[in-house]
């Protein structure tokens, strides 16, 4: 298996499965005359009234632009001798994709990095095909989210924000945007995994939602919509041998997606922050040599002796459970949390340190200095 963000004209891509919304259960008894199984009944029969929401919300883009790569033919040293062309050569790239207006009054719309990074013009189109020029705001390839403008008013219509922290693992989701070109397509599924990273992304910021939506090309920056018509994931990518989708997706989670998108908007592109320190997970065996009664968290492997951290008090070998009073389960976290926290803001983090739990403030530096 690999990871692909759809490459080509349709450049990354995911959408949403099926739910079953009623339920079959085998040597199961029917239910009495009058009463309903589960998830039968008139609030259960349709998500319609969700959708009639979200749609709105939900464009489609399309991206113009041109690339610089390596002639093929200059590799060939016959044509290097006898021809004159260039090393480099340039050549037109169109690209489709998906993207959520989450600012109406200001025309502000979330998508994603790779949708959008070679563009040299962006359409933005409507539910009710109505056709934008979009400006490209900034981009961020770490989370490999973008954030376009177009002109703003109250014909358009926002989604509102969800809150991803809250998600669990079997929460319905609706996946909602533009696959293979063919216009706007809503498809369904679940949560099927929380906190994925490691997919490939060479130092990206992951924290990925998985679904088993079904992914298609061509809704990469679309909507991930729960049963509220909250948005709560930015749809990415999709791990397949083949470009199709076989059930496992991912998407940038939203509360990611908005400390990203406040960043480009307030400066016009992020800037991350950093305390100074080393970290790695904790795994059974280091728990068990440092004598931690858990399994979760990020262990401080070393500490820069001019940074913030250490000018906190923290050390060498101290286990970082919590930021802000948020949990953490892992060092990605941990990098994630303090990567997106403004520049200059301090953190609260709740460390172990000799069997006693303690919590120390820290002031978050730039990256690149301590």
């Amino acid at each position: 298996m690999v990871f692909r963000a759809i490459p080509g004209r349709f450049r990354g891509a995911l959408g949403g499965g099926l739910v079953a919304l009623t339920l079959v259960l085998s040597g199961a008894t029917a239910p009495a005359a009058g009463t309903l199984p589960p998830f039968a009944g008139p609030q259960f029969n349709s998500v319609a009234p969700i959708l009639q929401q979200a749609t709105p919300a939900v464009v489609n883009i399309a991206v113009r632009g041109h690339v610089r790569e390596r002639n093929p033919l200059f590799q060939d040293p016959f044509f290097r001798r006898f021809f004159d062309m260039p090393e480099v050569v340039e050549r037109e790239v169109q690209s489709a994709g998906s993207g959520v207006i989450v600012d109406a009054r200001q025309g502000y719309v979330l998508t994603n990095n790779h949708v959008v990074d070679d563009a040299d013009t962006i359409e933005v189109t409507t539910k009710d095909n109505r056709r934008f020029k979009a400006r490209l705001v900034g981009r961020d390839p770490a989370t490999d989210i973008a954030v376009l403008r177009i002109p703003g008013g109250s014909s358009l219509t926002e989604m509102p924000l969800g809150d991803s922290d809250r998600l669990q693992v079997g929460d319905f989701v609706l996946a909602i945007g533009n696959p293979f070109g063919l216009g706007q397509t809503v498809t369904s599924g679940i949560v099927s995994a929380l906190g994925r990273s490691g997919i490939g992304r060479n130092g990206g910021y992951e924290d990925f939602i998985q679904t088993d939506a079904s992914i298609n090309p061509g809704n990469s920056g679309g909507a991930l919509v729960d049963l509220n018509g909250r948005l709560i994931g930015i749809n990415t990518a999709i791990l397949s041998a083949t470009g199709s989708s076989v059930g496992i997706g991912f998407a940038v989670p939203i509360n990611m997606a908005r400390a990203v998108m406040d960043q480009i908007i307030r400066n016009g592109s992020v800037q991350r922050g950093r305390i100074g320190v080393s970290i790695r997970d904790l795994t059974p065996e280091l728990s068990q040599s440092l004598r931690l009664d858990r399994t979760g968290g990020a262990v401080v492997v070393s500490v820069d002796q001019r940074s913030p951290a250490a000018r906190a008090g923290i050390r060498a070998n101290d286990l970082v459970v919590a930021v802000d009073g948020a949990p953490v389960r892992n060092s990605s976290e941990l990098r994630n949390k303090i990567g997106l926290s403004p520049v200059g803001s301090r953190v609260e983090l709740t460390i172990e340190r000799d069997g006693r739990t303690q919590t120390l403030a820290v002031e978050v530096a730039p990256s690149g200095r301590s």
